[in-house]
């Protein structure tokens, strides 16, 4: 799947973008199951174990920011994990076997998909090594405009900062620390159909949706699979196995990768977005409530 230069840039920047891996029928599929999340959310008033709403959601005007455990409530989301060309990315990075983490859909409404702060994924789930990384479907055209996911080149291969705020994890890195140049972001960019794929480590975040258009990111976390969670795994050793999405389980790899772990737990619980409205300052602007 892979060519020799995109393996480089993937490890030199820690982030690629793959055109084409999805067909356009594949895309409208799950544009069309996304569709009827959303049209169902009007009969939801909280967050519950589905949905992430918005603040501005009413049952009116239905706004959904993210469907969670989403390949556990729609055929077609399930139906990537063994994707052969999603598959085929992670083999050329990592080898034969492969074990799938989680999923979520993240979703980015025209005018006012909220911001995801700068974080790094590893802060949230350190492995006894960092062979790990989320792939984001695309199921929409994404630009600058519609608030894109955005990489600081390298930043994979750096400390892991701390994503806390008073002693307690937020999930997001306080921008007056200054821990990096955030005006070094680069944007994943690309057609509907394409994936991203970005290091566990690297730093990344998105800007609000102030545009005219969706911008609707299917996001798979997945690992090598001799990456074993530092924090366990709660369903058991079978239930660890059952995630395998190609090849055999294998026996953890040790490798040295700057730990910082995701404790005491962040106050606001149920996603990353109620996570970081602990944080005490912020990069991106929330936009206004409609």
């Amino acid at each position: 799947m892979l060519t020799k230069a995109q393996i480089e840039e993937y490890n030199e920047v820690g982030a690629i973008v793959v055109p084409d891996v999805l067909t356009p029928a594949e895309v409208d599929r799950l544009r069309a199951a996304t569709d009827g999340f959303v049209e169902r959310a009007r009969g939801v008033a909280t967050h519950d174990e589905i949905y992430d709403l918005e603040d501005s959601h009413t049952p009116e005007n239905p706004r959904v920011r993210r469907i969670k455990k989403a390949t556990e409530h729609h055929p077609e989301y399930a139906a990537l994990l063994r994707h052969a060309g999603i598959i085929g990315v992670l083999r050329d990075l990592w080898g034969p076997d492969i074990r799938f983490d989680s999923a979520k859909l993240n979703m980015k409404c025209a005018g006012f998909g909220a911001p995801v702060e700068w974080h790094q994924d590893w802060a949230f789930y350190p492995h006894t090594n960092d062979d790990l990384a989320a792939v984001g479907v695309m199921f929409d055209d994404m630009a600058m405009e519609n608030g894109p996911l955005m990489i600081i080149p390298g930043s994979h291969r750096g400390p892991t900062y701390d994503h806390h705020a008073n002693g307690v994890f937020c999930g997001a890195m306080d921008p007056e620390n200054r821990d990096v140049d955030y005006s070094k972001a680069i944007p994943l960019v690309g057609k509907a159909g394409s994936i991203t794929v970005h290091h566990v480590r690297a730093i990344h975040g998105s800007a609000p949706n102030l545009s005219d258009r969706d911008r609707r990111l299917l996001l798979f976390q997945f690992r090598s699979a001799d990456a074993w969670p530092i924090l366990g795994f709660p369903g058991g050793i079978e239930k660890f196995d059952s995630l395998m999405v190609a090849g055999q389980p294998r026996e953890p790899r040790l490798a040295p990768a700057p730990i910082r772990l995701p404790l005491p737990p962040a106050t606001k619980q149920g996603s990353l977005y109620e996570n970081q409205k602990g944080m005490k300052n912020r990069f991106f602007k929330v936009p206004e409530m409609a």
